[in-house]
């Protein structure tokens, strides 16, 4: 159903520097992902304009530049650096007579041949066709189907309807079967909980080292290479530290704009992201653009409700720079907020599983909570996080809780409830 790249395959590409800041992408990082996507780079037409043409993105006389450069290099494919409209892809297609793909299509490319597991391959179908089905276009109208019978005159079904109902059928198949996965994930999450175990998730640009330091500090052979989305489907591995076990999730790395059709598609493995207990934000520290790729991977933590776990931010890659060796960062309150280490070279391991482990420990909270009996409904949350340790009642009929959870859990309780939570608090105390 989809188009697949084949090795060799020669590719133009394009670029257009925009004024607005919001437009902007990064041409290196486009051949990187037209590298990963396993295409050849041909050709490059690039631009600077202060918006995009309605009709070619690029303007009129850039797109005739870019049909001739096509012609010329018989090139296969056109790879924009940047999101097409479906009428400016048609456009395009038309007037260099070959397929053309925008931003999205190529990562959507991509992680469909990075998709391993039966979950990852049906995320990324599912991201491919809401990705499809803003893009089907007219060109089947001739088999246009007659409806029989009187009263049933004029055109029936043409192919367009067809495909969107197909479209439309898979989508909702493929829903099913990932709420299956998502509720034997979730079983296991509780299942963690009930064990007290702490999950810490590695999060990232893409390319910024996190499977190699999740192989590092796992002793385990996750897949990786120099490349953009080398890995996809989420892994877990049981980590000891002195205090305890935790759980290392090794999670799909981010990238700029990263479309929203795969955040959706990714909900169910994003899960492990939003319900960790601390994430260790890996940052490339030899990358030139190292504070913007910082800024783009928080943007995406926002975007998907993980912005309020606690960071321990590992600056990776020290073995690229000069004079820097293994540390930790502290805070004026003596808590880890940065460190120093390279997974290729397996330095500064030591020291980041001692700062993971003094950030679990510090993460316990022991509650007191009176919850009046017109707020029953909290009691569920409590009881599926497994973290009720004493409960009465009193006159009134309300509930005196005694609870003991992680403070990530209990900072995303009190998100959801919009502060109420806090209210009920009787005494608090941090377990260190």
């Amino acid at each position: 159903m989809f188009d697949r790249y084949e090795a060799g395959e020669s590719a133009v590409l394009v670029h257009i520097d925009f004024a607005d800041e919001d437009r902007r992408e990064d041409l290196v990082e486009l051949q990187l992902l037209v590298d990963s996507a396993g295409a050849q780079q041909v050709g490059l037409i690039t631009a600077s304009r202060r918006s995009p043409d309605r009709k070619f993105f690029l303007g009129s006389g850039k797109a005739d530049e870019l049909a001739a450069l096509v012609a010329a290099t018989e090139a296969n494919v056109v790879i924009f650096n940047h999101a097409l409209s479906p009428a400016q892809e048609r456009n395009i297609e038309m007037i260099c007579q070959c397929r053309v793909l925008d931003r999205t299509a190529l990562i959507l490319d991509i992680f469909a041949q990075r998709a391993r597991t039966y979950e990852g391959k049906l995320q990324v179908e599912l991201a491919q066709l809401r990705h499809m089905s803003t893009r089907l276009i007219r060109g089947w109208t001739h088999l246009e189907r007659q409806k029989g019978g009187i009263g049933m005159r004029g055109p029936g079904e043409t192919q367009l309807e067809t495909d969107r109902r197909l479209l439309r059928g898979r989508m909702s198949t493929i829903n099913k079967r990932l709420a299956k996965v998502d509720k034997q994930r979730e079983q296991s999450r509780r299942a963690r909980r009930r064990s007290e175990q702490p999950t810490v998730a590695l999060v990232g640009y893409t390319n910024a080292g996190k499977s190699t330091l999740f192989n590092s500090l796992t002793v385990s052979e996750v897949y990786a290479a120099d490349q953009l989305f080398a890995t996809l489907d989420p892994t877990l591995r049981k980590l000891e530290l002195q205090d305890g076990a935790i759980v290392l999730a090794d999670t799909v790395g981010f990238i700029r704009h990263l479309p929203h059709d795969l955040v959706a598609a990714f909900k169910s493995t994003l899960q492990e992201t939003r319900e960790a207990d601390l994430l260790l934000h890996i940052v490339d520290c030899h990358d030139e653009n190292m504070g913007d790729n910082f800024e783009q991977v928080q943007l995406v933590l926002k975007e998907i409700g993980a912005d309020e776990i606690p960071q321990l931010i590992v600056c990776n890659k020290i073995d690229l720079l000069e004079d820097v060796n293994p540390r930790i960062d502290y805070n004026d309150e003596g808590v880890p907020t940065r460190v120093w280490v390279s997974a290729q070279q397996q330095k500064g391991l030591d020291q980041l599983r001692e700062a993971i482990n003094d950030i679990v420990g510090r993460a316990t909270l022991e509650l007191t909570l009176r919850i009046p009996a017109t707020a029953g409904h909290y009691l569920g949350q409590f009881y599926r996080l497994d973290a009720i340790q004493q409960k009465e009642f009193d006159d009134l009929g309300g509930c005196i809780l005694s609870v003991r959870l992680l403070e990530a859990d209990w900072l995303r309780l009190v998100k959801q409830s919009q502060g109420d939570l806090e209210d009920f608090i009787v005494e608090d105390s941090a377990v260190e």
